[in-house]
């Protein structure tokens, strides 16, 4: 079946759906295919359950020729048709990729953008193979920009995702040690990475760069750029007055921005909002209602109040590069009696043991009482710190040795789910 006749049958449709759970009348249901699931076999109930049209690669489940549209790959034709109604709506659209801070830069930036355009972003952390051409076929005739969050754990992902969402705009947060297994090492990660700028110089688009970070200034020396920096006063944007104790500050030409993200490690983040906002002429004054107006959610960098103990929640993920300036930013609070809860960090393959090393390193560099949690940190046990093979027997030290009074830091990988301490402190 022609992608154009496809296309049709989509436009015809509310919403495009993967999850029968999630079936609303009229979706489109695209039938995937994965390692322990085969949605081919939901067809019949996902148009019990409303579905206008479903899309499937197996003509075994093929029984209504009105309805069901068969193809030799579902995911290959989401992809497709991801790629051709972006291309029939042409409206500009900002990718974004990077180690650290993707989600958090991503709904600054939509913040920013909505201030004066009709602007549609990824929903969530929707930013994979997948998760990309569902977020541009959220897009419609009434969006003026489009913002794509791209994730990848290995190298091809990003120029994937950049074929399928074609970008006029990208920016690359920065370059971490995040996915050393998929990627092969910071070098990997480095290639990988900048597979978005590939894109963009061979098609002639823009990359808005944060002149303070060598790699990002080394890798688009042949791009056109849009630029910031809070050290290079030929930025064309500069901020200055940068701090955060705890809350992230800065200015830009006269105006101060007060955020209510913590850490230094969200200046950046702060930054690239408020310069791609230039840059699209939205007027400082709407910049800084739009940052100051966000608030964090999800387990990142949140401030929680419990008791008497003052808790700053970043349980969502973690890697050595944003464990690092998790530990560094905590240690240059002002507040008195800081203990950390630091939880394994995974997908690191054969650099998982120098890693968590560095990381106890660092906190015990720093004196920071600590609480190691899980068994990658436990093999690198010493006497200095406390170390806890499981959560579990965490749970029952926490238990009958009371934490009060203290200012608390929370992090790791998402499997660790670290937020459970709330329950004992």
């Amino acid at each position: 079946m022609r992608i154009e006749e496809i296309y049709q049958c989509f436009l015809e449709c509310n919403s495009v759906c993967t999850d029968t759970r999630n079936i609303q009348e009229n979706t489109l249901f695209i039938a995937l295919k994965g390692e322990n699931f085969d949605a081919n076999t939901f067809v019949k109930e996902a148009l019990n359950k409303g579905a206008k049209y479903v899309i499937l690669d197996n003509k075994e489940f093929c029984t209504d020729s009105n309805k069901m549209l068969l193809v030799e790959d579902s995911l290959q034709t989401l992809q497709l048709l991801a790629n051709y109604h972006r291309k029939q709506l042409g409206l500009p659209i900002v990718a974004l990729t990077g180690s650290n801070g993707k989600t958090t830069s991503k709904e600054l930036i939509y913040s920013v953008l909505s201030k004066k355009y009709n602007t549609k972003a990824t929903i969530g952390n929707l930013n994979n193979h997948i998760g990309v051409p569902l977020t541009l076929l959220s897009f419609d005739e009434n969006t003026d920009l489009g913002i794509v969050e791209m994730g990848a754990n290995h190298q091809k992902e990003i120029e994937l995702l950049c074929k399928i969402a074609e970008p006029d705009f990208g920016y690359i947060t920065n370059f971490g040690r995040a996915h050393l297994e998929g990627f092969g090492g910071i070098e990997g990660v480095i290639s990988g990475k900048s597979e978005m700028y590939s894109y963009l110089e061979n098609t002639n688009k823009m990359a808005f760069v944060n002149l303070d970070d060598t790699i990002q200034v080394e890798k688009t020396m042949n791009l056109p750029i849009y630029s910031f920096s809070f050290d290079d006063i030929v930025a064309d944007v500069c901020f200055t007055e940068a701090q955060a104790q705890p809350m992230a500050n800065l200015k830009m030409n006269n105006t101060v921005i007060h955020s209510n993200l913590t850490g230094t490690y969200n200046l950046t983040n702060i930054a690239i909002a408020a310069t791609i906002g230039n840059y699209f002429n939205v007027s400082d004054e709407e910049i800084k209602d739009a940052i100051e107006s966000y608030f964090p959610s999800n387990n990142r960098s949140q401030w929680i109040q419990k008791d008497s103990n003052k808790i700053l929640l970043d349980a969502y993920n973690a890697n050595p590069s944003s464990m690092t300036v998790a530990i560094e930013n905590f240690a240059q609070l002002n507040d008195k009696n800081k203990i950390l809860f630091l939880g394994d960090m995974f997908e690191l393959g054969n650099e998982s043991d120098s890693e968590h090393q560095n990381i106890i390193d660092l906190a015990q560099k720093l004196n920071l009482k600590t609480f190691f949690i899980g068994k990658h940190f436990f093999k690198n046990k010493n006497e200095k710190s406390l170390f806890f093979e499981s959560y579990e027997s965490l749970s029952e030290y926490i238990t009958t040795n009371p934490i009060v009074e203290k200012t608390i830091l929370i992090k790791g990988s998402r499997g660790m789910a670290l937020e459970k301490i709330l329950n004992h402190i």
